[in-house]
């Protein structure tokens, strides 16, 4: 398992007294990866060091209200295509793959979510996974730093842990969550937990972390 991926998820949900209070335990896992610890930093200092009304207010005004923060990672590529759909099943089968279900109440692409998938896989696995999304987590750091937001220190760690070099991405297409929340279930709230065992685990299919190409745009990926 890959802890650190685990308090990463923890860090970008939802503030809650929970979370607050598990801060220095949260600390204290990330001594196996020092270098992570210290880029983490901003962010302990910001959520220790406001109160918990202050913590959601401004979770919200970063996450909730400015789209291109968005922590739902298919929002940022694949807009209101059908290939947003495809791409939650696939990510869905993924989960499952590994004898997870995804909440019921999130969608799947939710980036907490998604690292908590990533913090009880193998690490090489892990690797897979993040650097397919890496893009999609870079483009979101970049935003967040131009904002000062005290989060972006999260998914710039993220970007720098992948195998993959981060390409730059396209602006991403008009927000429009209804259709898949419809589908997959309302926001969460982040205070339960975001993942539970499948009952039945299954195959997988390719992830589309990335829109599709005509074959005459199309080019390898390295």
């Amino acid at each position: 398992m890959t802890d650190h991926f685990r308090v990463m998820s923890a860090l970008l949900s939802y503030p809650s007294a929970e979370l607050v209070d598990a801060l220095p335990e949260l600390d204290v896992v990330l001594d196996a990866q020092p270098a992570v610890k210290a880029q983490l930093r901003p962010l302990f200092a910001h959520l220790a060091g406001h109160d918990l009304i202050e913590l959601e207010e401004t979770y919200v005004a970063t996450f909730d209200r400015v789209p291109v923060h968005s922590l739902h990672l298919f929002e940022h590529i694949h807009g209101e295509s059908r290939d947003r759909g495809q791409a939650m099943v696939d990510l869905i089968e993924e989960y499952r793959k590994h004898g997870l279900e995804p909440a019921v109440d999130e969608l799947p692409d939710y980036l907490p979510q998604f690292l908590e998938l990533l913090g009880v896989v193998e690490p090489a696995v892990a690797d897979v996974l993040l650097g397919d999304a890496v893009h999609v987590v870079a483009y979101v750091a970049g935003k967040l730093a131009g904002n000062d937001s005290p989060y972006a220190c999260v998914l710039d760690a993220l970007a720098q842990l992948s195998p993959v070099a981060p390409l730059p991405l396209a602006e991403p297409p008009i927000r429009d969550m209804d259709e898949m929340l419809e589908t997959f279930g309302p926001g969460a709230d982040g205070t339960e937990p975001l993942l539970k065992p499948a009952a039945d685990p299954s195959g997988v299919s390719p992830l589309n972390f990335h829109p599709r190409r005509t074959a005459a745009a199309a080019t390898p990926r390295p």
